[in-house]
C-alpha cells in the first residue's frame, strides 16, 4: 500500500510539472481533468502534498511545486520521457510506450535507472 501511495503522490508531482510547463499555471481543477480524477480526489492529494511540504496554493488557488517537489516531479518526468522515447526506439507504439513507462517509471531503482540511462545514452542513439 505504502508504495502506491508514493506512486500517487509522484503522477500528482509530475502531472503539476507538466501542466506548468505547458500553460505556466495549474489549478486542482486543471489536474483533474488531465489526469481524469475527480476533483475530490485531487482536493484531498492536494492537501496532503501541501502537507508533506511538496506543494503550495496561493489564495486564489494556484498550485506551485516546492524544490522539493519540484525534484520528485522533475526525476519522475525524466524517467518517463526516458522509457517512453526506449520504448517507441524498439517498436512500441507511442501510446503503449507510454503507458509502460508510467508503469516502469515508479518501480526501478536509482542504480538501475542510471544504468538504463547510461546504456540508452552509448547504444540507443548511435546505431
Amino acid at each position: 500500500m505504502k508504495d502506491r501511495i508514493f506512486e500517487s503522490k509522484e503522477n500528482y508531482l509530475e502531472t503539476i510539472l507538466i501542466l506548468h510547463n505547458r500553460s505556466g499555471e495549474v489549478r486542482s481543477v486543471d489536474i483533474a481533468s488531465e489526469m481524469e480524477f475527480s476533483k475530490p480526489s485531487v482536493s484531498v492529494a492536494m492537501k496532503n502534498l501541501r502537507e508533506e511540504g511538496c506543494i503550495t496554493v496561493d489564495k486564489s488557488g494556484y498550485i506551485t511545486l516546492t524544490e522539493s517537489g519540484r525534484e520528485i516531479a522533475e526525476r519522475v518526468y525524466e524517467r518517463h520521457l526516458l522509457f517512453t522515447s526506449w520504448l517507441i526506439s524498439l517498436g512500441v507504439p507511442e501510446d503503449i510506450a507510454a503507458e509502460d513507462a508510467c508503469r516502469i517509471e515508479h518501480c526501478l531503482s536509482e542504480e538501475s535507472f542510471a544504468a538504463i540511462k547510461q546504456y540508452v545514452r552509448n547504444n540507443g542513439k548511435g546505431k
